[in-house]
């Protein structure tokens, strides 16, 4: 009668291993069901899970001595296989764990708050560069990050975000949790907001104060705060606080807006990688147009100053892109290019954002308040924004390699 058997062989790498293994596994006449491997630190890791008639428990062994492995085999019981048949049918999960630097209280804090939601870590894998995690990771400051492989079913979501926040806040350090599917690698277009996402700058302020009227723009800005103004009315008051404006304070302003840290790199990988990118932003296009000419944005949808005779006439042209018009934007840009949402991305800071960030399949609170933290399902606030190339799944070894293909 046919039982099944894991067989665990371990010991130091080297070619030919997996082969050797396999022809052990053919002479004891077993058939193969699942099969894994891993190397780290130089050890290798083979594990089989097979179906045979013979007694293996003194034949492999035996045959680990000739390919430099120590095997085990334990058989598979009734109760152990039912077990694990319940779990493959859970829910499958990324963990991502990202910080200028990570240490092993943090790797403790994690573990033990998955533990307390039941879920089990599959896997653990380094996506930054080779290095200690409690010490910058990159000279370039892309930093430290751990990917986590959970399984299990989360009963209590409201709970674990809560408890991440928290986490997030005491260390120091961005986790965010993602459902593992198909599209996690596999999305096509990323959105972002402009002022304080990509530039480190809110340009309407900017302008403001060159033009001496920055306190009654604040103050707008302070009354919409509170409620007092919806979007449209407070920028429409702000905006006519600028009429008059010479049009060359516009060009100096948008040579000199300064770029969101790791802005550059992640913009090259995106390309190379084959995403769509667009500037969606309550901002104006003038600025817009500047930051795709530099980095290569593949569209952008602002908000059109009206200029005549070198003069800002304090107006926009219609229509006004505001928080409901991004989401908007974001849905028929992946219409139009036969996406499906789940394949978009959307990164913003501000409460404008959030019905952008809710419409999209992955929303990316980048260095926002707390409150737009709270909202969305995403935030990172500890590294710059190519940090978002570790919550697509890229490790810097996968980029390293991009670039030398280049």
């Amino acid at each position: 009668m046919s039982q099944r058997f894991v067989v665990r062989a371990t010991g130091p790498a080297r070619p030919g291993q997996t082969a050797a293994l396999g022809t052990a596994l053919v002479s004891a006449n077993c058939r193969l069901l699942d099969l894994s491997q891993h190397v780290a630190f130089g050890e290798v890791t083979l594990e089989a899970l097979v179906e045979t008639a013979d007694d293996l428990g003194a034949m492999l062994p035996t045959a680990g001595d000739v390919f430099g492995l120590d095997c085990r085999v334990e058989k598979v019981s009734a109760e152990s296989e039912a077990l694990w048949a319940d779990v493959a049918k859970d829910a499958r999960w990324v963990l991502t764990l990202m910080a200028p630097r990570l240490s092993a209280e943090v790797m403790a804090e994690v573990g033990a708050l998955t533990a307390e939601h039941g879920l089990i870590i599959e896997r653990v894998k380094r996506l930054s560069a080779a290095g200690q995690l409690d010490m910058d990771a990159s000279p370039a400051g892309a930093g430290a990050c751990l990917e986590w492989r959970l399984g299990g079913a989360i009963e209590d979501a409201v709970s674990l975000r809560e408890k991440i926040l928290a986490l997030s806040e005491r260390f120091g350090v961005d986790v965010a949790l993602q459902r593992s599917n198909a599209w996690r690698r596999h999305r096509r277009l990323i959105c972002f907001d402009m002022d304080s996402t990509l530039i480190q700058a809110e340009v309407i302020d900017e302008l403001a104060r060159r033009h001496g009227v920055y306190e009654e723009v604040a103050s707008v800005t302070e009354r919409a705060m509170r409620g007092e103004l919806d979007f449209q009315q407070s920028f429409r008051e702000r905006m006519s606080k600028l009429e008059g404006l010479d049009e060359s304070v516009l060009a100096e302003i948008a040579e000199s807006l300064p770029l969101m840290p790791g802005l550059e790199r992640l913009m090259r990988y995106l390309k190379r990688l084959g995403y769509r990118t667009a500037i969606l932003s309550g901002g104006f296009t003038y600025f817009a147009r500047h930051l795709q000419q530099r980095l290569g944005f593949d569209e952008i949808h602002a908000n059109e100053l009206v200029i005549r005779d070198g003069k800002v006439t304090g107006e926009v042209a219609e229509p006004i892109v505001d928080a409901g018009r991004k989401a908007t934007m974001l849905r028929q840009i992946a219409e139009r290019e036969g996406w499906d949402l789940a394949q978009t991305v959307a990164v913003g800071d501000g409460a404008n954002d959030l019905e952008m960030l809710a419409t999209a399949g992955l929303g990316v609170a980048f260095h926002a308040k707390p409150l737009v933290r709270r909202q969305a399902r995403q935030s990172v606030s500890t590294l710059g924004l190519d940090g978002l190339l570790y919550l697509l799944g890229y490790s810097a070894a996968e980029l390293e390699e991009l670039s030398r293909g280049e």
